[in-house]
């Protein structure tokens, strides 16, 4: 290997740590929490330096913090920027660019206020209480290992116009008030509501429902229209929050949609369906994480669900032997179809997220798609024929022939109730 394929390659290596920290190997989770953790330090040792006992009796140990938070973040941005060549949305760039681009982008620039002050501010002597605004900017450096804190600017973004029309609705909302209020209650208190511009101090704060009481109406119309103007907050101040959480929860959902969809497409049973089907069962699937060595189903349960491996490994328990499903895997289905017991246990071997499909959505979707039912069915069949545990699914033979002889117990059973 050439000195360039090992650069290359340890590049590579460094990029998967860095921007995958969160769903790659225990270096890159371990990276990626001690990260999150410097930042939640940094957050406290801010607000705790503020207080001035806290801050003259700890100097020493807040300049610590600090300093070694500078030389870690300074060395992610630095290998940030280097490994912006590895992005597949730059791949087509010149490495030049592709790093630019980075550089410039607003996950790039957060990381940049995180460390270039601080260095400005040593090379120039000027006190890092100065700074303290940009030590505050680290907290947005958590919108790349939080999903929750992504979705909620990516809603954000998505909805910037209707949000910008709502800021539109709220200044002309707040000159109206202003400029009625002034006109009812400027003679009666001409050192608060005098002019527009000091109305509108009023206008805003109930506009926004705030309401702090510093400035309030004495006249009986001035209280009359200042009951409008609350009412009318409520409703302005409506519209965004409605708008943000719409668009919070469709963003949410947009991604475990798209986690799902490309499980389900992965997993051999639905892997020659169509992509209507595969939304179909998307919709109904639901996450469940467990940790390593919990028990998932246990022999002799009713069998209410089938289970897909999204992420992390499980051990089947038969008689004489142990099998490992992993990811793409699944198990439990034809329990579920046959509503027997389940004749094994299931562990997960390591931490492991799966989808769930309960058994009415399951014999839902295949009532009313013929085509899953039927591919199903084939698969069922053919594990029967073959008596195994197949590499990705569930214990047939031994479900179905304990489902049958249930099924057929409970016949004698009815006939003779007959």
């Amino acid at each position: 290997m050439t000195r360039a394929q090992r650069i290359s390659k340890l590049r590579h290596r460094i990029y998967e740590i860095l921007e995958h920290g969160a769903i790659s190997d225990h270096i890159g989770r371990f990276i990626s929490r001690m990260l999150v953790l410097l930042i939640i330090v940094n957050l406290v040792a801010v607000a705790l330096e503020s207080v001035r006992e806290l801050g003259d009796r700890f100097e020493l140990l807040f300049f610590a913090i600090e300093a070694i938070s500078l030389v870690v973040f300074t060395v992610e941005y630095v290998l940030r920027v280097w490994v912006a060549v590895e992005h597949e949305r730059y791949l087509k760039l010149a490495p030049i660019t592709m790093r630019l681009k980075y550089a410039l982008s607003p996950s790039g620039l957060i990381d940049l206020l995180a460390v270039a002050p601080f260095w400005i501010a040593l090379l120039t002597g000027t006190d890092l209480r100065v700074l303290l605004v940009f030590r505050m900017v680290r907290f947005l450096k958590l919108t790349r290992y939080s999903p929750g804190m992504r979705s909620l600017l990516d809603s954000l973004y998505a909805e910037r116009r209707a949000l910008f029309g709502c800021l539109v609705i709220l200044i002309g909302a707040t000159m109206v008030a202003a400029s009625v209020m002034h006109l009812i209650e400027g003679a009666a208190q001409p050192d608060k509501f005098g002019t527009i511009p000091d109305a509108m101090w009023w206008a805003i704060v109930t506009l926004a429902t705030v309401g702090y009481g510093d400035v309030t109406p004495i006249t009986p119309l001035g209280k009359l229209f200042g009951s409008v103007v609350i009412l009318a907050g409520l409703i302005i101040v409506a519209l965004p929050v409605g708008i943000i959480a719409t668009a919070f929860a469709n963003e949410i959902h947009r991604r475990d949609f798209v986690v799902t969809w490309s499980m389900v497409a992965r997993v051999p049973l639905f892997a020659e369906l169509e992509a209507a089907d595969i939304a179909d069962i998307s919709r109904l699937l639901r996450a469940q994480m467990v940790e390593a060595g919990t028990v998932i189903v246990r022999r002799g349960e009713t069998g209410h669900s089938m289970y897909f491996v999204a992420r992390g490994e499980v051990e089947i328990q038969l008689p004489h032997r142990q099998v490992r499903l992993g990811v793409g895997d699944f198990f439990g289905e034809v329990a579920v179809l046959r509503q027997s017991r389940r004749s094994a246990t299931v562990t997960a071997v390591t931490r492991t997220n799966l989808l769930v499909l309960d058994a009415h959505d399951l014999e839902a979707l295949m009532d009313r798609e013929q085509r899953i039912a039927d591919r199903i069915q084939e698969v069922m069949r053919s594990r029967i024929a073959r008596e195994q545990v197949t590499p990705g699914g569930d214990i047939a033979a031994e479900e179905m022939e304990q489902g049958e002889a249930e099924s057929e117990s409970a016949s004698k059973r009815k006939r003779r109730e007959d």
